[in-house]
């Protein structure tokens, strides 16, 4: 058995494409996937599954989640291991972090394009891209005046694609510990 997490891209975001976690617990199971445990209403799920192959079992949780909840969401997943990896080697350590400041891990498909390398600094100096790996973009994004956020994710789609998902560190952190 694999521990595996499967990060479900823009679901329960400004009410569209809802799902309870506990029905997608539920649906996990009804999968053939075990141990499943979720994080947050946003879409992370730890499992553990005998099949190998984190594109295969994206595959089959997409499909998944189309025919049971109706509506198509793109999903990647990762071993547990390589998220512990990456919590382990903290790419932010150097990071001063303050109340403005947002850390962020965008994960990648293996189709996405890889349109943009690191370190890259958005011109208004806000969002900054630290590492970019075949799996994941570490980047850091601070809030300007009066809280608004610089445009990442437009950055983010441009240069990698829409297949890609992004959860703030402590998220990731947390999931960690699933």
């Amino acid at each position: 058995m694999t521990r595996y997490v499967a990060f479900l891209r823009g679901i329960n975001v400004g009410g569209h494409k809802k799902i309870k976690m506990a029905d997608l617990r539920r649906a996990f199971g009804s999968w053939g996937f075990i141990d499943v445990k979720t994080l947050l209403a946003s879409g992370n799920v730890a499992f553990c599954a005998d099949e190998t192959g984190c594109n295969a079992i994206a595959a089959s949780i997409e499909a998944g989640v189309e025919s049971t909840f109706g509506f198509e969401v793109g999903v990647i997943v990762r071993t547990m291991a390589s998220i512990r990896d990456l919590v382990s080697a903290n790419p932010f350590r150097d990071i001063d972090v303050t109340s403005r400041t947002r850390l962020y891990v965008t994960f990648l498909s293996p189709d996405s394009p890889r349109g943009l390398k690191a370190p890259y600094e958005s011109p208004a100096m806000d969002f900054k891209i630290l590492e970019v790996s075949a799996e994941a973009v570490c980047s850091v994004l601070t809030l300007g005046a009066r809280g608004r956020t610089p445009k990442s994710m437009e950055i983010l789609e441009k240069g990698f694609g829409k297949r890609i998902t992004t959860r703030n560190w402590n998220t990731i952190v947390k999931v960690s510990n699933l």
